[in-house]
């Protein structure tokens, strides 16, 4: 590399780090908020289970309390009658994140096709009431 563009490529980095500097510290309140408050549950604790659409599933559990589990990649077998819904515990059984489900939907005739949950939500009760009958678990 010749001094010319070793100086450019310098100065294009201080001029990217000058400009990025803002932006940095924009964020620093935002990294300093408390954190949400994790609500966990036990798969032992997982009564029941509904998908309304081949994205979404609703897990019952504690026989009143309803999560929502958002699919990255769902499968309409999800909506088919008759399937069921396979969970792989590994170590601690709790539940508080979305890696901490390994799912995968089996119809009983063949192999278990796996579905990765992007997000985990526990549903208030107003969020339970406005879910349609015919989609709850």
């Amino acid at each position: 590399m010749n001094t010319k563009t070793m100086i450019r490529a310098g100065l294009l980095t201080t001029v990217l780090l000058a400009a990025a500097a803002p932006a940095l510290a924009a964020d620093e309140p935002a990294a300093k908020a408390p954190a949400a408050k994790r609500s966990c549950f036990y798969m032992s604790e997982w009564d029941n289970w509904s998908a309304p659409d081949r994205d979404t599933l609703y897990l019952k559990v504690r026989n009143r309390d309803v999560y929502q589990v958002d699919l990255s990649h769902g499968t309409s077998m999800l909506t088919s009658p008759g399937v069921h819904l396979v969970s792989i515990q590994r170590g601690v059984d709790s539940v508080c994140s979305p890696l901490d489900l390994d799912l995968r939907v089996s119809d009983g005739w063949g192999m278990a096709m796996p579905i990765m949950a992007k997000s985990i939500t526990k549903l208030t009760p107003e969020q339970i009431a406005a879910i349609p009958k015919k989609d709850r678990p």
